[in-house]
């Protein structure tokens, strides 16, 4: 296969990234595994695609240090047409040039969606990741995995809203992602409420959220692939996010840190309850982020933490979903009828 990554931008890829890790697995498997920057696409007067992109000529990799450090080189660059991919893996995070260069918030579905009107398979379908682009489209899934949330510009409403839970709830931004700009309120911050709401809503909505206790506990990331729980080798890929500081996120960006943790079956029913809309959404790799009994959300776009399973359980994750990759392909060449949407999580 002929896999392309699709990233904010190549120069800032770092190796312990899972992208990286994904690109680095696929090469093991046989497969050309390509960078592209969001930036790097054209499309042609005569309608078709290219791309300008980047891989590793080494034939093996002894490191994700040495195969990412090989895709970084300005002299590898090539100018491809992008029929000739199998496979395109849209792994940008548009919350993270939200601000810096707005034109990228959307290019990354823009061209996803013209890569797959040409035949080639994108995941996840980029259709219904224009639909995620915000965080209204956790509000989709049934309530009774998700904390009680209010979305809203009107400072009035929000601080009933948080008076209404008992003075306490979370607040931040409808665009955004990595815990940025994520603020714990309770009455202790009440004097500081109105400059809060005001900075969340100066770039947008705010949302206003349910504090749940369990979250002094951190929260577990848990990878989802075609609506399962993600498992390979005996082992499920979900860890526990942890922050031994007072910051109330447990990101991994935000120093949060990856320990080992239990799945229980209340997990695997949220599993279940989402499984619908991701599978008709064609949402092929997620990642739920989970705090009690309850989802905080789903990442659609470029969930992270495939090393943090790894380390702790000593299993590589990342050839289970190359291959699950393999086999969507081996589909659309004896179906090419069915659509990306439907392949997508097939």
């Amino acid at each position: 296969m002929k896999i392309g990554f699709v990233v904010n931008d190549i120069e800032t890829e770092k190796a312990e990234y899972t992208t990286n890790r994904l690109a680095m697995a696929a090469k093991e498997m046989g497969h050309e595994a390509w960078y592209m920057g969001i930036g790097d696409f054209a499309y042609l007067p005569d309608g078709s695609l290219s791309t300008k992109a980047r891989a590793g000529d080494a034939k093996s990799y002894r490191s994700l240090e040495r195969h990412l450090s090989d895709i970084q080189k300005p002299e590898v660059e090539q100018l491809l047409g992008l029929e000739e991919f199998d496979v395109v893996m849209l792994r940008n995070d548009p919350a993270d040039d939200a601000e810096s260069d707005p034109w990228r918030n959307n290019a990354g579905v823009a061209f996803g969606q013209l890569i797959a009107s040409s035949g080639v398979l994108v995941v996840n379908d980029p259709t219904s990741l224009a639909n995620a682009l915000s965080k209204a489209y956790f509000q989709h899934f049934p309530e009774v995995v998700r904390p009680r949330t209010l979305i809203s510009r009107d400072e009035d409403m929000i601080e009933e809203f948080i008076s209404d839970l008992g003075g306490k709830a979370v607040l931040k931004p409808l665009q955004g992602s990595g815990g940025a700009g994520v603020f714990l309120v309770d009455r202790k911050e009440a004097p500081n409420l109105t400059q809060i709401i005001e900075a969340i809503s100066r770039d947008g909505y705010v949302v206003a959220q349910e504090y749940l206790p369990e979250a002094v506990n951190g929260d577990v990331r848990m990878f989802v692939m075609n609506g399962q729980p993600l498992m390979h080798q005996g082992e499920y890929a979900a860890f526990r996010r942890t922050n031994k500081t007072k910051d109330i996120r447990s990101n991994m960006s935000a120093g949060g840190k990856a320990e080992k943790v239990t799945v229980t079956d209340a997990m695997l029913e949220m599993v279940e309850v989402v499984r619908p809309k991701l599978v008709s959404d064609g949402m092929f790799l997620v990642g739920l982020d989970i705090v009690g009994d309850k989802l905080m959300e789903i990442n659609v776009f470029s969930p992270g933490g495939l090393g943090s399973a790894q380390a702790l359980y000593d299993v590589n994750f990342a050839p289970a979903i190359i291959g699950e990759l393999e086999r969507k392909v081996n589909i659309r060449r004896h179906y090419p009828e069915i659509g990306n949407h439907n392949l997508a999580t097939s």
